[in-house]
């Protein structure tokens, strides 16, 4: 087993921040306190932009040439689909209701789309066209997807979301076992590689982090 080596740590420009994604150099987080996204220049911390989403953030990844992002809407905390492109914002044309309306963390390969489900215990894959193209049995409950090198990695977690472990998953499968690799802190919420290293949230102590693995 391996452990995280921390890098960087720093305060969430919103509270309680979820979501993160990095698109042409710059990190995408969402914040469940202020239903904000912020484009945040990862050097030097500086919130570059600041936009209010119609819901509450829960899935955020560069795809199809902008950023897809997962939105809890109304009482019922329905998710729906929603592009938002940066220096325009949300295509309000776009909603579109997730399967069963139920999804959070997002990940993308550039050709496709992954919606993590942990009530129903899978992750779908879509097309650009929102066209689901297969399923994958998500083994445990999870913290967070993302593409890294060379493999497919979650945030595995216990039923209590109090053992968290950063894994890999080989999504080639139906029914991929989880192998997991270092232990994660038990607030990580999201993944996102820079290219060298990962970002994950502390969601209740409204921080995030950027670790590699040693």
């Amino acid at each position: 087993m391996q452990t995280i080596k921390e890098l960087e740590r720093h305060i969430a420009p919103g509270g309680r921040p979820q979501p993160l994604a990095f698109h042409e150099g710059t990190l995408w987080m969402g914040s469940w306190d202020t239903h904000h996204l912020y484009a945040i220049d990862p050097k030097t911390w500086a919130v570059l932009d600041e936009v209010a989403a119609p819901g509450q953030p829960y899935g955020i990844a560069a795809f199809d040439g902008a950023l897809r992002t997962v939105l809890a809407i109304g009482e019922e905390d329905e998710r729906y689909f929603y592009r938002f492109v940066p220096g325009q914002g949300f295509d309000l044309e776009s909603k579109t209701p997730c399967p069963d309306t139920t999804g959070s963390h997002l990940a993308s390969d550039g050709t496709t789309l992954y919606l993590a489900q942990m009530t129903h215990g899978k992750i779908l894959a879509f097309d650009a066209q929102g066209a689901v193209l297969r399923e994958i049995a998500l083994p445990t409950r999870s913290g967070g997807i993302g593409f890294g090198p060379g493999a497919f990695y979650m945030i595995t977690a216990d039923d209590e979301f109090d053992v968290l472990q950063l894994a890999t998953l080989d999504i080639t499968l139906d029914h991929p076992e989880a192998v997991p690799l270092a232990p994660m802190p038990a607030e990580a919420r999201s993944l996102a590689f820079d290219g060298t290293s990962w970002w994950t949230n502390l969601r209740e102590a409204n921080e995030t982090i950027a670790f590699t693995l040693t």
